[in-house]
């Protein structure tokens, strides 16, 4: 059975850093395009960042870009996201998914929520300003 467990989520004020890490159990992160989403209360659930499994390519949301960075170990089969220069923007529950071979960037330049076919359950990400 596919699981994900995310981990790292907190409490942190403006400007402060915060590590995700999402393991992933019966599923290759080498193999498989893997990603970060976020949902805000009362919001859309939006892409944060992925990597591609063909060429390891990575890509951001605007809004994250140059201050998150995601990654991925494949010895632990573990994915990461790095999140730097908090904005109290950026509170939400965040979600690692796991989806195929092939997956698309969508037009804001972040992860395609209907390539994604395993998610996590998510961990609260709190920035005070």
């Amino acid at each position: 059975q596919v699981q994900l467990v995310e981990s790292g989520g907190g409490s942190v004020p403006a400007g402060g850093s915060l590590r995700l890490s999402c393991v992933v159990s019966e599923y290759s992160v080498r193999d498989n395009c893997v990603a970060w989403f976020r949902q805000a209360e009362g919001k859309e659930r939006r892409g944060v960042a992925h990597i591609l499994a063909i060429g390891n390519g990575k890509s951001y949301h605007p809004d994250v870009k140059g201050r998150f960075t995601i990654s991925k170990d494949n010895a632990k089969n573990t994915l990461y996201l790095q999140m730097d220069s908090l904005k109290p923007e950026d509170t939400a529950i965040y979600t690692c998914a796991a989806g195929g071979r092939a997956c698309n960037i969508a037009s804001n330049g972040g992860p395609w929520s209907p390539d994604y076919r395993f998610w996590g359950r998510g961990t609260q990400v709190t920035v005070a300003a």
